[in-house]
């Protein structure tokens, strides 16, 4: 039987397992409100859906299993919002849902660890949002929901060398300052190892073991460019845009212990260090 994903939202984590599922036979749509990214999804093999205006019905009626990658906003979920009493007709047929989440559900910890049996207690509005639509879709009747919760997302395009080169990096110092991270290529084997042993209800954390200070990581992505340092920001004195202090509010490292027990997972890129070589060594093949 064809496999079958319906992915709400193909972004940049859900364009990696959409790569990885393709070459493994399945069939993938995508929803997006971009018609030139349709265009671009087509071209890599997904067939895409222009949200607000494509016939979603028919092509949840046929899918296997549904990934959930589109942030919540103030209104709430809008994959709900919008096919919540299509999605709970259709809940019970589905082998596997996923929904992914943020990190930012935990909240500030002051640099401590946390797990997935930690309390929730964002602390920013982004995170309450997360929170509230993790219940939501936790309460749909008979849904095989499984909840990953990101650290910080990097790989191919989304690192810090574009703005080493540009030399518009800055090291932002706050003591005590950690954030924990993921490649987004391990974010997409772990999502297939959940799809292929489904537990429907578990909840994992998805980052890598080295939770770092921000200005390590952009320390060593200079020294990999052979470029200087970036020039080091007292926290309090850097300017700033509101979203981007906002990450600064919240300062904890994460485990990730489950996905290596529960769905046996061996991270390709366990710390920042080995993420950042590989991209260098790709960007300097191309």
């Amino acid at each position: 039987m064809t496999q079958r994903l319906l992915s709400f939202g193909l972004g940049y984590s859900a364009r990696a397992l959409a790569r990885r599922l393709l070459a493994q036979g399945w069939t993938i749509h995508g929803t997006t409100r971009d018609a030139e990214k349709a265009e671009a999804l087509a071209r890599e093999g997904v067939q895409p859906l222009l949200w607000g205006q494509d016939d979603i019905e028919p092509i949840l009626a046929q899918s296997t299993h549904i990934l959930i990658s589109a942030g919540p906003d103030e209104a709430g979920d809008p994959v709900l919002n919008a096919h919540g009493a299509l999605i709970r007709e259709h809940a019970v047929r589905l082998r596997w849902a996923g929904y992914l989440s943020t990190t930012g559900v935990y909240g500030d910890h002051a640099g401590g660890w946390v797990d997935e049996e930690t309390p929730l207690a964002p602390s920013t509005r982004r995170g309450q949002l997360r929170q509230e639509a993790e219940a939501a879709w936790q309460a749909v009747p008979g849904l095989p929901l499984h909840i990953f919760r990101l650290a910080g997302i990097y790989g191919p395009g989304r690192g810090p060398f574009a703005k080493v080169r540009r030399g518009t990096a800055r090291r932002i110092i706050k003591p005590g300052q950690v954030f924990s991270r993921i490649h987004v290529e391990d974010i997409a084997q772990v999502l297939a190892a959940s799809i292929a042993q489904p537990d429907p209800g578990a909840v994992y954390n998805l980052c890598d073991d080295d939770p770092a200070p921000p200005e390590e990581v952009i320390a060593y992505a200079a020294e990999l460019l052979g470029l200087p340092v970036p020039p080091a920001v007292d926290f309090d004195a850097a300017e700033m845009t509101p979203m981007a202090r906002s990450f600064y509010a919240e300062s904890k490292r994460v485990r990730n212990d489950r996905i290596k027990r529960d769905l046996g997972v061996a991270l390709v890129y366990p710390d920042y260090r080995a993420g950042l070589d590989a991209l260098a060594q790709d960007e300097a093949g191309e």
